[in-house]
């Protein structure tokens, strides 16, 4: 009954959030995200200590702890930009996209698809997802994403909404993936986050020196289409403009067991994804726990 009530007010919540964001501007809007975001860090007790191990695990147990705390609070307000960005995505235009978003490496997407077998495209929850692939959309990719379910429906359906506004095409995760070859063979871009598995079916990895969950689903797609592997990532700056940039495809190794090339192909994409979120680990937006060691690294946190 409790559960119930609550994933029914935070649905109304949402569609809260969809009619007035668009009202606020920007400036105003990131400014009430920083203070909610405040009170998140303040009473979200597991969001917390979630987040504090990911950035001790990234940044090394000799950083201070003030400064983990310091970047834990700010993980809280960039999570917070980014559900603004997405409630305020359907009323965005072209030109106010293309001006906002940089694009890096575009050469390699263009390489990608002139093999003529479409895109498997790996990137993390870093930086800025809705506006960059809005972007992305823009430059005339057709992209399908498969996503996780949320309770209740009417709140998947609603978000599903919001993301698919400009054109994107979501498909959940836990329902048939043909949608994902299809586009595959239409020459289109197929995107599979490389930081959450949320089927709980990928390989136990070594990510940032500790052991994790994550998927192989990007890897064995690639390796079942011929389709090329394109890593990307997004960045927020300061003025909340967004950076996007792509790297060179890759290919598994045409020798190996297939077992072999999913690990050679997982060992790559991890290193990337190693290298991008330092560089700005406040913006890496997990606030699950990923983690299957029981190293409890952060127990008796201070937060002042």
């Amino acid at each position: 009954m409790y559960f119930a009530i609550t994933v029914n007010i935070i649905y109304y919540l949402y569609r809260l959030g969809g009619l007035i964001v668009p009202k606020i501007p920007p400036t105003i809007g990131y400014a009430i995200c920083r203070l909610i975001g405040g009170l998140l860090y303040k009473f979200n007790k597991q969001g917390r200590a979630n987040i504090r191990l990911n950035l001790q695990r990234i940044m090394g147990l000799q950083t201070p702890e003030r400064e983990i705390n310091r970047r834990t609070r700010l993980a809280f307000n960039y999570i917070l930009y980014n559900y603004f960005d997405l409630f305020r995505l359907p009323a965005l235009n072209d030109q106010v996209v293309k001006r906002l978003v940089t694009v890096n490496g575009w050469e390699n997407v263009e390489v990608a698809l002139a093999e003529g077998r479409g895109i498997v495209m790996t990137s993390a929850h870093l930086g800025n997802i809705e506006v960059v692939l809005y972007a992305m959309l823009l430059r005339g990719l057709t992209i399908t994403i498969p996503v996780e379910r949320v309770a209740p429906p009417e709140l998947f359906d609603y978000i599903t909404a919001l993301r698919s506004s400009k054109g994107l095409n979501l498909i959940p995760i836990d329902g048939p993936l043909l949608g994902l070859i299809r586009t595959l063979k239409k020459g289109g871009v197929a995107g599979l986050a490389g930081d959450r598995d949320i089927t709980g079916t990928g390989p136990i990895v070594d990510f940032f020196g500790y052991p994790a969950q994550l998927p192989d689903g990007h890897v064995r797609l690639a390796l079942r289409t011929g389709a090329p592997l394109v890593v990307g990532f997004s960045r927020r700056h300061p003025n909340h403009t967004y950076e996007a940039y792509f790297l060179p495809p890759y290919h598994p190794p045409a020798t190996g067991t297939e077992e072999e090339k999913v690990v050679a192909g997982i060992k790559f994409i991890l290193g990337e994804m190693e290298k991008a979120i330092r560089q700005t680990p406040e913006q890496w937006t997990v606030t699950v726990s990923i983690w299957v060691d029981k190293n409890e690294d952060l127990q008796g946190e201070n937060i002042s």
